[in-house]
């Protein structure tokens, strides 16, 4: 059986539900950046990165930023230095002159097993490399939860930086995305794994 993620969409951020509270105010800011996969919304704080947002056209900006604004207490502030330091690497990366980032990540917008899960692959799987889910499960020490680290694929709030595109299936496959599978195809053959498409 496959393992896949779960979901065509990232998942809200937790916390972000009325119900939730209010959040301690926290300084954040956002911008949107034109890529070859199309726009994505990036959102960063004072400690890092906390937000890439795929297919981040005016609806899904509008959505996103309602949700962290929620979540952060308040509307965006005043720029933070990681946001400069994301657009500009990710701009690097996508024109093949970046393989590693080295902006800071915030991971408030995930916790438990899936940040475990999240972090162990930003840390072990390099730029033209690919881990099975099930490796995954197991190098976080899960060895039976190969369905699980797909959804925490799925709620992965820093796709790109957080190379969730590079989970495949066992089988063979290129498993599920959140963002697309043309997408991650895409960012396979970047990064060397698959063959540039032909157009």
């Amino acid at each position: 059986m496959t393992n896949s993620e779960q979901v065509s969409r990232p998942q809200e951020p937790p916390g972000t539900a009325p119900e939730a509270g209010a959040a301690a105010r926290r300084d954040w800011a956002w911008t949107r950046l034109e890529t070859p996969i199309g726009p994505l919304l990036l959102a960063a704080t004072r400690e890092g990165l906390v937000r890439v947002v795929f297919h981040a056209d005016e609806r899904t900006a509008r959505r996103e930023l309602t949700r962290l604004e929620q979540f952060f207490g308040g509307p965006q502030t005043a720029a933070v230095p990681h946001l400069a330091t994301a657009t500009a690497e990710l701009t690097a990366y996508f024109a093949g002159e970046l393989q590693s980032f080295t902006v800071p990540l915030d991971w408030s917008l995930s916790s438990g097993f899936h940040a475990r899960v999240l972090q162990a692959l930003a840390a072990g799987v390099p730029y033209g490399g690919v881990v099975g889910y099930q490796d995954l499960a197991d190098r976080v020490g899960e060895p039976g939860a190969a369905r699980a680290v797909g959804a925490a694929m799925g709620s992965n709030p820093l796709p790109v930086v957080v190379p969730c595109h590079r989970v495949v299936a066992s089988d063979g496959g290129i498993g599920g995305f959140g963002g697309g599978l043309e997408t991650k195809r895409l960012l396979l053959a970047l990064e060397g794994v698959l063959p540039a498409p032909l157009f």
